[in-house]
């Protein structure tokens, strides 16, 4: 199974793909699509789509999992954020994938143990339980796979509540 994992931003989304094998996983490849803040609204989206629908078409992804908005005190960037999840939706549903979402506390406490862990803790453990030799980076590309793996994690969760009852 391949999952690829998307960290929205209209900055910058950060998105990775595993492969997971009943008792491991491992990175496939991770990075970050960069917008630049002078290119018009509908332009970034479309580098978003563009860009997240060549990762889909190389690394054949099986399963496609988002972080899920966060409100917070911005309204404005959630709203931005919610543009990047519609486009990232869009790209997967094109490509046949159907998509889950995770909320920012439920990989951080899936990943860390800790619902408000930082980004140096997510990026500690995203390398430790992938076998890297380094912490991806940037750590858009960190939380993308962060994301990937929680999938992973409560995917195998669920198949095995299911095969038991």
């Amino acid at each position: 199974m391949r999952i690829l994992g998307v960290d929205p931003g209209l900055a910058n989304t950060g998105w990775g793909v595993i492969e997971c094998s009943r008792y491991s996983q491992r990175a496939l490849a991770y990075g970050c699509i960069r917008t630049d803040a002078d290119a018009s609204r509908t332009n970034r989206l479309m580098l978003i789509h563009d860009d997240l629908t060549e990762v889909i078409r190389r690394y054949k992804p099986t399963e496609f999992a988002v972080e899920a908005v966060y409100f917070g005190t911005n309204a404005k960037s959630a709203l931005s954020i919610g543009e990047v999840r519609g486009v990232a939706f869009l790209a997967a549903a094109e490509c046949g994938l159907s998509a889950d979402e995770y909320s920012a506390t439920q990989v951080k406490q899936n990943i860390v143990g800790a619902g408000r862990a930082g980004k140096a803790q997510i990026q500690y453990m995203v390398a430790a339980l992938l076998n890297l030799d380094h912490k991806p980076a940037p750590d858009h590309s960190a939380d993308a796979l962060a994301v990937a793996i929680c999938h992973a994690r409560l995917r195998r969760l669920k198949s095995t509540q299911e095969g038991s009852t």
